[in-house]
């Protein structure tokens, strides 16, 4: 099947413009999800369920390969997206009103080194048009994986309004997120990656939390995990603070990292926008990691992200502190049935560990 996809199926999909592949993936993937039993026979074939699934967070993940945010922006697909073989799925970035995103073109391929760069601009439908997907599409209670809402600030909202965002997205998605994400750290939203500044990020933290914990008192539940996405080209000592506020607030973990507005000397085109996959964005995640794991001694559950793009890099991540790992650049680069090859070879090699 790998082989058939990188030279029969990947050469004609990608004489596609970037962002209308991507469209056409979208549209087989709704295709799916109107098709329960092809979902369902997808699901039983290329599911990976480990002996013992991962606790994390007060969820349980069947397997520790997960979606990033941004191939389902609206929560339409995740039914078809689970039948590949992911333990977890991402959706959005949502925010609370639909908005266009950055002109097009915003999606370009590096194929010198298997990576992707974008400038999307949190193009979505909005978090109501979410809210019925997922009720309609892929309800809590109905689903093989946990699901992540990840969550961010309109563009036009001033950074000082920020904070009434992120708090519409978490009300209005309550009732339909195992887990939410805040992103702070795109750099396709003008002057965002700001709010991880102690200025901005402890008001918005603090914000969040208390709506969290008011929600689960309403509900009689345990309050929702919320993670804090960052970017991979802070300073430690940006970190450091970081870290505190997220430890402060009693936050469920943190989610490292997102695409970096650095460039590997190898990049074979020159566009702005965030850069991902491919073994330099992978370098720069693996140190936040590694860095992150030892300042909190490991009591701070890290997703890794960036440039996961082999069973190696995968178990690179885990054994760096990450619990659990998420892909996107290489589901694109090697193939639809990547994540169920990459999560069998993470389970049999720690089935290999234990024993």
């Amino acid at each position: 099947m790998t082989f058939f996809y990188k030279n029969l199926l990947r050469p004609l999909i990608f004489k596609l413009e970037p962002e209308n592949a991507h469209e056409s993936a979208c549209q087989f993937l709704k295709l799916m999800t109107s098709l329960p039993l092809v979902c369902e026979l997808m699901s039983r074939y290329n599911s990976v369920k480990a002996d013992n699934p991962v606790k994390l967070f007060g969820l349980e993940f069947p397997n520790r390969v997960g979606l990033a945010a941004g191939m389902d922006k609206n929560g339409e697909l995740a039914k078809a997206i689970e039948g590949f073989g992911f333990g977890h799925i991402e959706v959005g970035t949502v925010t609370p009103e639909a908005q266009p995103g950055n002109p097009r073109p915003r999606l370009f391929r590096d194929l010198a080194s298997n990576g992707l760069i974008n400038r999307m601009g949190f193009n979505n439908k909005g978090t109501e048009n979410m809210l019925y997907a997922l009720e309609h599409k892929y309800p809590k209670g109905r689903r093989g994986v946990p699901l992540g809402v990840n969550i961010g600030k309109a563009k036009s909202t001033p950074l000082e309004n920020a904070v009434e965002d992120y708090l519409k997205c978490f009300k209005v998605l309550a009732d339909q997120a195992d887990y939410f994400t805040i992103n702070v750290s795109s750099p396709n939203t003008q002057n965002l990656r700001q709010l991880q500044s102690r200025e901005y990020l402890s008001v918005l933290l603090d914000s969040i939390q208390k709506e969290n914990l008011a929600y689960a008192k309403k509900m009689g539940r345990a309050p929702h995990p919320v993670l804090l996405k960052i970017a991979p080209d802070l300073t430690y000592q940006e970190v450091d603070i970081i870290l505190e506020l997220l430890l402060d607030y009693n936050y469920s973990g943190i989610i490292a990292t997102n695409t970096t507005i650095q460039r590997p000397n190898s990049i074979g085109i020159i566009e702005m926008g965030g850069y991902s996959g491919g073994d330099f964005l992978n370098k720069l995640s693996l140190d936040m990691i590694r860095y992150i794991s030892k300042s909190t001694l490991g009591h701070l559950p890290i997703i890794g992200v960036g440039g996961i793009n082999s069973p190696r890099t995968a178990g690179e991540m885990l054994n760096a502190g990450a619990s659990l790992i998420q892909i996107y650049s290489s589901w694109i680069y090697e193939g639809p049935f990547f994540p169920r090859v990459l999560a069998k070879a993470l389970y049999q090699s720690e089935k290999e560990w234990i024993n």
